[in-house]
């Protein structure tokens, strides 16, 4: 099943000082935290202030070679999360024709935002993202995990990059 989810926000994390997305299902209160590197983190902030850069950045130009095409990107999936790693794929719609591309879910998000099109997360790896370790040091792992149960609503919309 396919959960419908929005940025709820853009932060990085107390503990790795990384950059996370949050994910948050528009039904509900699932929220689905997301290591990003910084530099897709900066991409997705860019884009969630609407701020327009002098030059096209990398999405910007997917969106732009998608549009000379006449492709339209219909969702973003997360598909799945393996060893620490989670996955997307892009559905581009071209002539008609529905197709997967496969996607690091930084990427996804970023085009999705760019191209005002919906993000989705297969429930199970919801649950799976529950019972993973977050980082492999176990204490860490916890802390990270007690520190996103306990994140204020309003902490999470907001980030420093």
């Amino acid at each position: 099943m396919l959960i419908e989810m929005t940025i709820k926000g853009l932060m990085l994390a107390p503990v790795t000082n990384m950059p996370i997305v949050i994910l948050k299902d528009k039904e509900g209160d699932r929220v689905l935290p997301i290591w990003v590197g910084i530099f897709e983190a900066n991409a997705i902030a860019l884009q969630i202030e609407k701020i327009v850069t002098p030059r096209p950045m990398t999405h910007d130009l997917l969106k732009s070679i998608l549009d000379s095409i006449h492709a339209a990107v219909e969702k973003v999936v997360i598909t799945d999360l393996k060893d620490n790693t989670f996955y997307a794929l892009i559905f581009l719609n071209h002539d008609g024709k529905v197709v997967p591309i496969d996607s690091r879910p930084s990427d996804a998000i970023a085009l999705a935002l760019r191209t005002g099109s919906p993000i989705f997360v297969k429930s199970d790896v919801i649950e799976k993202a529950k019972n993973t370790d977050l980082t492999k040091d176990a204490g860490e792992s916890e802390r990270i995990r007690k520190w996103l149960e306990n994140l204020d609503p309003d902490e999470m919309g907001k980030y420093e990059m």
